[in-house]
């Protein structure tokens, strides 16, 4: 069984509902949240989270097209990189 995994960050200026608004995005494509940390550092909040996606849907650039709105909309960075992408990145 192929794993299918993504990690999500957000950084931007602290609000409430940052954490609300992208896990209720996740959820509304199935999306497990398997990990997440955040915290604010002089009123920027920052936030890491694993999820673990659908394999059935594939619907990966469907949910970073509504992350991409999250971030409109909060005026945030939301970034979602599959977690062998992003192992690679930091790996090499």
């Amino acid at each position: 069984m192929r794993e299918n995994k993504v990690v999500v960050t957000v950084i931007g200026p602290d609000k409430p509902g940052i954490i609300a608004k992208v896990a209720t995005t996740l959820s509304n494509y199935n999306a497990n949240i398997l990990d997440i940390r955040q915290g604010v550092l002089d009123d920027i909040f920052q936030m890491t989270m694993i999820a673990q996606l659908d394999e059935q849907a594939n619907n990966f650039n469907q949910i970073q097209e509504a992350l991409k709105q999250n971030a409109k909309e909060l005026k945030l960075q939301i970034l979602m990189q599959r977690e062998d992408v992003f192992d690679f990145m930091y790996n090499v």
